[in-house]
C-alpha cells in the first residue's frame, strides 16, 4: 500500500518540485495543500484536516520568507511567527499524536556569521563550525555543521531558529533541513519569490554594469537538487534529526554573478561591492556556509545553474 505523503506549501518554489517528484513515484499516495486549500494558521481547521487526512508523512514546505519586511514591519513579524514557529510547533505535536514522519526546513540565517575562511589547526571552533581535516591536520573546509550553535541576527532569523527549536522539543520522526539561497522555477503562489539569477539577468541585459555584494558567503540551493535529497533522505532509514542539504560550493553574490554570466556569455561588467551599499532592514550573516557532514554531497551549484538555465 503507498506511504500517504502530505505536502505544505506545495505551490512555492520548493513545493512544487517535491510534489512532481513524489507524484510520479507509486510508493507515495501524494496530497499537496496551499493557502487556497487550507489555512494552515487557523489550527482548528487546519487540525480537523490532518486528522481527517491520516498521512504518513508529512512535508512542511510552507514558510514566510520577506526577510525585510519581517525585520521592518511587526504585522509581517507576527506572520512570521505564524508560519514559521507557531505552524511546526502545532505539526510536531501532531506528529506524535498522529505518528507521522515530520519533514521540516530551516535556513543558514540561524547562525551568525561570525567565522572567517582562514584555515585552523583545531578541528572545529568555537561558533560550532567543523572543518574537515587534511592529511596535515588542518581544516580544509569551514562553515557550519548540523550541531553547530545557531545565533540569530534578524527577527526573520529568529522566527526560523524558533521553529527548529520547537520541532527538536516535541516531535520523535523528524528530519529538519536547513538550506541557503534556494533557486529554481518560481512557484505559482502569489507570495512565492522570483529566482535571484532571474533578477540579475535581468539587470545584465538592460545595465551598463551590475553592482553585486561581495561581503556575504553562504550556498546556493537549487529547488529540484534539495526535493530529490529530501526523498532520498526520507528513504534511507538516517537517524532522526538536522541535516544540511544545499548544493556544493560556498561562493558570493559576486562570485555567482559572475558563473552566472560566464554561462550565459553576458559581458556587461559586474562590480563587486560591500553588503552597505544596499542598505536592507534584516542583518544578514557574512559567512554561512553550510557543511553537510551526514549524507552524500549534492551536485555542485554551477551544474545545477547551468541546468537551471537550460530548463527556463
Amino acid at each position: 500500500m503507498p506511504k500517504k505523503l502530505l505536502i505544505l506549501g506545495s505551490q512555492g518554489m520548493l513545493g512544487q518540485e517535491l510534489s512532481k517528484l513524489f507524484a510520479v513515484d507509486a510508493a507515495y499516495a501524494v496530497t499537496a495543500w496551499d493557502r487556497e486549500d487550507v489555512d494552515m494558521t487557523d489550527f482548528a481547521v487546519f487540525g480537523a484536516r490532518l486528522e481527517a487526512e491520516k498521512p504518513d508523512i508529512v512535508i512542511n514546505a510552507a514558510a514566510y520568507n520577506a526577510v525585510d519586511l519581517c525585520e521592518a514591519d511587526d504585522a509581517e513579524y507576527a506572520k512570521a511567527l505564524a508560519l514559521n514557529r507557531d505552524l511546526p510547533d502545532f505539526l510536531a505535536k501532531k506528529s506524535v499524536e498522529q505518528g507521522f514522519i515530520l519533514v521540516h526546513y530551516s535556513s543558514d540565517y540561524v547562525f551568525d556569521g561570525t567565522l572567517t575562511e582562514s584555515p585552523m589547526k583545531t578541528g572545529c571552533c568555537g561558533g560550532g563550525c567543523c572543518g574537515n581535516k587534511g592529511s596535515s591536520g588542518s581544516t580544509t573546509k569551514l562553515g557550519y555543521a548540523e550541531d553547530a550553535l545557531p545565533n540569530p541576527l534578524s527577527r526573520y532569523a529568529e522566527t526560523k531558529y524558533a521553529g527548529e527549536r520547537v520541532v527538536q522539543e516535541h516531535a520523535k520522526k523528524y528530519y529538519l533541513i536547513r538550506l541557503s539561497k534556494l533557486f529554481g522555477k518560481a512557484g505559482v503562489s502569489p507570495e512565492a519569490k522570483r529566482s535571484f539569477f532571474e533578477i540579475m539577468l535581468e539587470a545584465g541585459q538592460s545595465k551598463s554594469e551590475v553592482k553585486v555584494v561581495d561581503s556575504e558567503k553562504s550556498c546556493f540551493t537549487y529547488a529540484p537538487d534539495l526535493a530529490q535529497a529530501t526523498k532520498e533522505l526520507i528513504e534511507s532509514g538516517d537517524a532522526w534529526g538536522i541535516y544540511h542539504l544545499p548544493n556544493s560550493g560556498g561562493v558570493t553574490w559576486y562570485q555567482v554573478v559572475q558563473e552566472l554570466y560566464d554561462q550565459v556569455g553576458l559581458a556587461t561588467p559586474i562590480i563587486p561591492v560591500g553588503s552597505e551599499a544596499f542598505p536592507r532592514p534584516a542583518k544578514r550573516p557574512r559567512y554561512s556556509v553550510l557543511l553537510n557532514t551526514k549524507r552524500p554531497p549534492l551536485r555542485p551549484y554551477q551544474e545545477a545553474l547551468r541546468e537551471f538555465l537550460q530548463e527556463k
